[in-house]
């Protein structure tokens, strides 16, 4: 095996971060074609979540993909914390008709309110907008948060709010939270930091399933939490990789047995420079299966 370190500039700070930094794996298939997987946990990560980052880049390496079903899946933006003419921008790329804004994050309210309002009339009334808290609600705040924002989305000529993701940090916090609203809940970090879903399927504390295929330890070892949470909704979502890894994601939203709701596969759009020389992004919306093997594959560069 071949060992690449990286490192990838973001065209924005995300979540607190300006790069991204990690090992590419170049492995050998069981066909003797080449594959490659990507090795990048964030800095904070302990020895055992960061062992299933290399679980799943082992699995790419090797070229352990199970046969996709579809060719391509549906993805939403990404609107980072910015203000609300560049949030309309950020709403529709790729032709992207779902958009995931992110809010709290230090952030006040009516900021927040502002970018739902920007993004709901961007996409127009026929398109759907998700909202990422990433845990930084308490129960009372996070009511409060969501009816304002609720109410902006309206404003903005939407019906409302498709989901919010991870409005709290615990699961038992997600439960009481869903018990008192009527907004959708998707569940995150709750499944990603365990590794597992079964805290969440016991408190029943969410409505929508968020899969990350590198943090959870690959495509094969999500589908077997997808066959766990059924019927729920699914969404596939990065783990703000390069396009190597990115692929994984991809492998896995085409991979699964139900088509998943709109899927987080578009932060290639975030990315100012990458691993290979094409980045994958998504085009009409839409973002398609690719495995960075043989001459008709994208050249990995790092």
């Amino acid at each position: 095996m071949e060992f690449r370190p990286f490192t990838v500039e973001l065209r924005t700070r995300f979540r607190g971060l300006t790069s991204r930094s990690g090992v590419l794996i170049r492995g050998t298939g069981p066909d003797g074609a080449e594959h490659w997987g990507e090795h990048s946990p964030f800095a904070d990560y302990d020895a055992e979540r960061a062992g299933r980052w290399w679980t799943a880049a082992m699995e790419a390496a090797r070229g352990g993909w199970p046969e996709p079903v579809r060719e391509d899946v549906a993805v939403n933006s990404i609107v980072p914390q910015v203000d609300p003419d560049a949030a309309r921008d950020y709403a529709t790329a790729g032709g992207a008709t779902t958009a995931k804004v992110k809010v709290a994050g230090g952030a006040a309210l009516a900021e927040d309110e502002a970018r739902v309002e920007a993004v709901a009339d961007a996409l127009g009334p026929f398109g759907a907008l998700r909202i990422d808290v990433n845990g930084g609600w308490e129960v009372d705040e996070a009511v409060r948060a969501i009816e304002a924002l609720e109410r902006a989305a309206r404003r903005g000529g939407l019906a409302g709010i498709e989901y919010v993701e991870q409005p709290c940090a615990t699961v038992d916090e997600l439960a009481e939270l869903r018990r008192r609203i009527d907004t959708p809940i998707a569940a995150d970090e709750a499944i990603r930091i365990p590794g597992n879903p079964d805290a969440v399927l016991a408190a029943d504390a969410a409505d929508v399933i968020i899969l990350k295929a590198q943090p959870l330890g690959g495509v094969r070892r999500c589908l077997e939490i997808a066959d766990q949470v059924e019927p729920r909704p699914i969404v596939v979502a990065s783990a703000l990789e390069s396009s190597v890894g990115l692929a994984a994601g991809v492998a896995l939203a085409c991979a699964l047995p139900i088509e998943p709701l709109a899927c987080g596969l578009g932060t290639g759009a975030l990315l100012e420079t990458d691993t290979v020389r094409e980045t994958l992004v998504p085009s009409g919306g839409r973002i398609g299966h690719v495995t960075f093997s043989g001459p008709d594959r994208l050249e990995v560069i790092a």
